[in-house]
């Protein structure tokens, strides 16, 4: 009698409320899927009891779909696991040759880059451009050079010259979010194009100015005003390791934004370039100009070995850039970890490596690999593929370990959820955590594929908050 009474009491309510909130995920779902924005679209949807692991509701829950950035998700936990939540990057400063005693260096500086994304960065106070160069000055003022008989050359050897991962597209590459990964970044490897729209549409655009200058770049303007309340449509195009970019599109009248982010060509090549410059406005002349380990390659030439050090510079912890890359999704970071993973397996540090680093560790977890087709790390390329069963499966183990907490912090808050949002073109996703009022917890992943108009993200908070 008391194992009934314990039934009805507490057994019982609880499995009702269970199939209660799975016939509401399935009411919603149904309402979204028969819209007519979805009319010609693929549909996906895991929610998972965080507690068991138990499906609670799953539809299409095993076709591979582009996820967009809820790649970032899968990327983070993966790089929490084999690096640490305290993992550094280095970036090491030296020089070749010697210093004679009137304190000429009869060599070279060399910047030695691991791959640390925030080099230069402006989210955190110790990484800041000025900061940056303030050290690097000082090292060398230290060390006694006054003069160098050489030159700055950022070594960007250690993840070799493919910068952009296959399957990303000619419209993104040129643009900040579509900025290549290399052994050295800097400042998030973008650059400021200030904008002025013409007086009527169809004008042209004024090409205002860079920030910071970059006169080793040309930018060909073929930017055209658009109408009011058109906003941005302008875009660049500048190929990685090139001097010459278009800017095409449009400029709304009345934009009130200043201008458009690009991506560098080159960031090895600009790190040197900047060091350079700020010896140079300080009176320590380089005979020649600033370069990199890539293009002294070209000439047949290497970095010399023989180095001495003069400063090593350790990026904020992997905690602190996780949080970063997930809430303002920074392609950059995902592109540099799991080319990072790749490297810390004593392989080449390339993307594809580090992409097939990443599918075999959740492979050997029990995840099947065919659910992961990954292309990249940041979700950016159309041509991912991941189920949103494998997705929500990640999410689900990644609560069981000691780093948990700070990434669970790295997840925006939308719709009252912990949850990290994905969009390209005709993708909207999203995945992440949800704790109901009643103190259940939920893992969710819900995704659209090819489906037409705008405002589908309103239709897909409908379908999460049956978990409310």
């Amino acid at each position: 009698m008391k194992r009934i009474l314990y039934f009805i009491l507490f057994a019982l309510p609880q499995i009702v409320n269970a199939q209660t909130t799975a016939q509401k995920l399935e009411r919603a779902y149904q309402i979204l899927v028969k819209d007519e924005q979805a009319k010609y679209a693929i549909t996906s949807l895991c929610v998972l009891d965080a507690n068991t692991g138990k499906v609670i509701f799953a539809n299409n829950e095993n076709i591979g779909l582009a996820p967009a950035s809820t790649l970032k998700t899968i990327t983070s936990a993966t790089a929490f696991y084999n690096l640490g939540k305290d993992f550094r990057y280095e970036t090491k400063l030296s020089y070749t040759g010697k210093i004679t005693a009137e304190g000429t260096l009869q060599g070279d500086i060399i910047i030695t880059g691991s791959g640390d994304p925030t080099l230069g960065s402006w989210r955190y106070e110790q990484t800041k451009e000025n900061n940056i160069l303030n050290q690097w000055v000082t090292a060398i003022k230290t060390a006694g050079i006054k003069k160098i008989e050489g030159s700055v050359i950022s070594d960007d050897s250690t993840f070799g010259t493919s910068t952009i991962p296959t399957g990303w597209i000619w419209q993104d590459i040129g643009n900040y979010y579509g900025a290549g990964a290399g052994s050295i970044c800097w400042r998030e490897n973008q650059f400021d194009v200030h904008l002025r729209a013409g007086s009527s549409v169809g004008s042209d655009v004024q090409l205002v100015k860079t920030v910071p200058q970059t006169p080793y770049i040309q930018l060909v303007n073929e930017l055209k005003t658009g109408a009011s309340g058109t906003g941005d449509n302008a875009y660049g195009f500048l190929a990685p390791y090139t001097n010459i970019g278009y800017l095409r599109g449009a400029w709304g009248i009345g934009i009130k934004k200043s201008g458009i982010s690009l991506a560098l060509p080159d960031a090895a090549f600009d790190a040197a370039y900047r060091l350079q410059d700020t010896l140079k406005r300080l009176s320590i002349e380089c005979s020649k100009t600033a370069s990199s380990a890539r293009l002294l390659s070209l000439e047949n030439k290497q970095i010399s070995g023989e180095q001495k050090s003069l400063l090593t510079i350790f990026s904020p912890t992997l905690s602190q850039m996780v949080y970063w890359f997930q809430k303002k999704s920074i392609n950059l970071y995902g592109e540099q970890l799991i080319k990072t993973l790749a490297y810390k397996q004593g392989k080449e540090g390339s993307t594809k490596n580090g992409a097939k680093a990443v599918i075999d560790f959740w492979s050997g977890k029990g995840i099947d690999k065919n659910a992961l087709n990954m292309i990249d790390g940041s979700g950016l390329s159309p041509a991912n593929r991941i189920t949103t069963m494998a997705m929500a499966s990640v999410l689900f183990k990644a609560q069981k370990e000691s780093w948990f907490a700070d990434y669970l912090n790295s997840f925006p808050d939308y719709n009252g959820m912990n949850i990290k949002s994905g969009n390209i073109n005709d993708v909207t996703a999203y995945a992440g955590y949800y704790t109901a009022k009643n103190g259940s917890k939920y893992v969710a992943v819900i995704n659209i594929n090819n489906y037409s108009g705008s405002g589908i993200s309103r239709k897909l908070f409908q379908v999460l908050d049956a978990l409310k």
